[in-house]
């Protein structure tokens, strides 16, 4: 799939007013397994503004090295806003950057519940401005859950660049 902003592809126009405002990103990846990492570095010059991204697949990961609280995992559940919240403060933290994104989710097919189906994702982005979270509920096969988390992800991240001048 080819999602464009313009003739850009979304990474792009990131990694452009990101270079442009001199500012890092860091990320920390759990459903996507570093989808979104990969799509950052297809860019030429992303190591101007990319610092690094962590796959945090297990919560032992999430906890240890993120510092997501175990609370948090044990009240919510590792698919849940309060935990890619505190992951994408944990990768900004961990990674000492301006902004980190984070993704949470069940790409299926197996692993959903009725309170937490399959293409349940739960995307986070923190800045000096806060942390904002999005919630999506996807269709489709694992891949195209995960393909769906990048580029929305990415169009986050992309959205509050063009919103806000960090």
């Amino acid at each position: 799939m080819n999602f464009s902003q313009g003739s850009q592809r979304v990474e792009e126009e990131v990694g452009r007013l990101l270079e442009e405002r001199g500012l890092s990103l860091g990320l920390a990846e759990s459903c996507t397994g570093g989808m979104i990492a990969a799509r950052i570095t297809d860019v030429p010059g992303s190591s101007a503004y990319f610092t690094g991204g962590l796959v945090a697949y297990d919560n032992r990961v999430k906890e240890g090295v993120l510092g997501v609280p175990a609370s948090e995992l044990n009240q919510f559940g590792a698919v849940s806003g309060q935990v890619a919240r505190s992951m994408a403060a944990g990768a900004r933290k961990l990674l000492k950057t301006d902004i980190g994104l984070a993704v949470t989710g069940v790409a299926g097919p197996g692993g959903g519940t009725p309170g937490k189906p399959v293409g349940l994702v739960y995307i986070a982005l923190a800045g000096h401005r806060g942390t904002k979270v999005r919630e999506l509920r996807l269709a489709g096969s694992r891949a195209e859950i995960r393909t769906v988390t990048v580029h929305e992800a990415l169009t986050m991240l992309l959205r509050e660049l063009l919103n806000n001048r960090e």
